[in-house]
């Protein structure tokens, strides 16, 4: 009986996997079967980081605007409450990089914070 290859179908699903497998090391690049597991093993951990980052960055922030806000003599808890209190919608990630690239706006900011709290 002859052997049945499946035809093009199957070759177009196993090019599909090996286009993902693109750039990966030996043979999890080339053979079918070890790309395969690659190609489910780094989906599963896109998938994953793609939630981690947000947490990451979120935190990264965070740090940033603590570190800008203790060099103005007030804690994080503190300006983000002056924030809410005097109806500043600037959000975190924006927070950080003025903490970073423009201290003094960063500062005038904190004031604001400082005036709500008072």
């Amino acid at each position: 009986m002859p052997r049945v290859t499946r035809g093009f179908k199957a070759r177009r699903r196993r090019n599909r996997v090996l286009k993902l497998a693109k750039g990966f090391r030996g043979a999890r690049s080339r053979l079918y079967r070890s790309a395969t597991e690659a190609v489910d093993r780094a989906l599963v951990y896109a998938y994953r980081d793609r939630r981690t980052k947000k947490r990451d960055f979120r935190r990264l922030w965070i740090t940033r605007i603590n570190a800008g806000a203790r060099m103005n003599e007030m804690s994080y808890s503190q300006l983000m409450g002056g924030l809410k209190k005097a109806g500043v919608e600037l959000d975190r990630k924006v927070l950080a990089n003025m903490a970073i690239l423009d201290a003094t706006a960063f500062s005038k900011v904190v004031q604001i914070a400082k005036e709500a709290n008072a």
